[in-house]
């Protein structure tokens, strides 16, 4: 734990240091572009459900919280969904003015990448957003955990979603396997090649709260919120009256915070694991992935989503969700039908020619791979006996 504390003193202890030729004021709102959007990001989320204020919070003489319901979170916006989608989008702008600023071709590239992703992937993200509000018909995240409470969670009405959107947020706040935005043997370190100190460290700060925050997005939209009270869980064990809607105490609203920031830390393990687990796909790949397969499959989500609401087979109870269950397990079907076992095949590793290279020589070359000198290509058991004069 005091890792982290170590490194922050660290980069506060380090030169910031500025390359030449760079433009020295967007190469400092870079890094604040790219971590304020993230904080901000919290003010909607409910952690703790509603608490019951019974007498008014006085600060400074002035009455900031009255009597009655308080949401736990900064703003209980009836847009929030939107407000949250908006802040994501904004982020990555701190990431191509880095990339620009920076006067560096592998900066530069590292932002045309991230920007790249963030237009291709915002697109399903919003068709897997879609697919929940058609079924829960609000964008109040409180609404939406409520919904949950009442009926089960998201995640067993819309799992093809839940999958789309968990693959969006991946890309989004470019971590493994698509960061391509700092891949190291490619671009050196991407669009924070350039920087240093604390500059360096709130690139970091801001992807890695980005993770907290889509995480914490990721359980208000399938995965009940605050409460355990999915269908299959019996309501009479002991605890799990402080985790519903209607538990307004000081009591329930700690337990559901604890609730929530639990199932905020496993999908950023989950997070954790796939980036240890899985290899970094080319960035042509990470484009034909949201083209060609995530864009498509969003939009029959929608489109089946839409279907079941119009003829009522989408209604919030335990038959609505396994028909809802039996759509999606039907459309994951057919997409592995349509996209057959070989859609990756034509983006394989392959060689390409290029002119003079040891495959591909020039009319008349004659192209030697080994080496050359006789000391060399000698198998020699003792280096010793090679004398001195020989050794280049």
């Amino acid at each position: 734990l005091g890792q982290s504390a170590a490194d922050g003193l660290k980069f506060i202890l380090k030169e910031d240091f500025v390359p030449k030729g760079a433009d020295k004021w967007l190469f400092t709102l870079a890094p604040m572009a790219a971590v304020v959007p993230a904080f901000i990001a919290w003010a909607v989320i409910p952690w703790g459900g509603s608490i019951e204020i019974s007498e008014p919070i006085v600060l400074f003489g002035n009455e900031i919280v009255s009597t009655g319901k308080a949401l736990v979170a900064v703003a209980d916006l009836n847009i929030g969904l939107v407000y949250l989608l908006a802040v994501a989008g904004v982020g990555v702008y701190g990431v191509i003015l880095g990339g620009w600023a920076s006067n560096s071709k592998y900066s530069f590239l590292g932002g045309m990448r991230a920007s790249a992703s963030m237009i291709s992937y915002e697109i399903p993200m919003g068709t897997a957003i879609l697919s929940i509000l058609l079924i829960a018909g609000s964008l109040q995240p409180s609404v939406i955990v409520e919904e949950q409470a009442a009926n089960g969670w998201f995640i067993f009405y819309q799992p093809v979603a839940a999958i789309l959107f968990f693959v969006c947020i991946l890309a989004e706040a470019n971590r493994a396997p698509f960061d391509n935005a700092e891949a190291e043997q490619e671009l050196v370190g991407g669009f924070h090649t350039e920087y240093s100190a604390m500059r360096f460290a709130m690139f970091f700060l801001g992807e890695y709260t980005h993770m907290v925050v889509s995480s914490a997005f990721f359980v208000v939209l399938f995965l009940g919120g605050y409460h355990l009270a999915i269908p299959f869980l019996p309501a009479e064990v002991p605890g799990l009256h402080l985790l519903s809607p209607e538990a307004t105490g000081l009591l329930a609203a700690i337990a559901k915070t604890k609730v929530f920031m639990v199932k905020v830390i496993l999908i950023v393990c989950f997070m954790m694991l796939i980036r240890w687990t899985l290899p970094r796909i080319r960035f042509d790949q990470v484009m034909k992935l949201a083209w060609n397969t995530l864009i498509p499959i969003g939009i029959l989500q929608v489109v089946a989503t839409s279907l079941m609401v119009f003829f009522d087979l989408a209604e919030m109870s335990i038959t609505g969700m396994g028909v809802m269950f039996l759509m999606n397990l039907a459309l994951f079907v057919l997409i592995m039908a349509l996209l057959g076992p070989g859609t990756m095949s034509s983006t394989r590793n392959r060689r390409i020619p290029l002119a003079g290279s040891r495959f591909n020589p020039l009319p008349g070359e004659r192209v030697v791979t080994g080496p050359v000198d006789p000391v060399a290509s000698a198998d020699l058991m003792d280096h010793k006996t090679a004398s001195a004069s020989t050794v280049h």
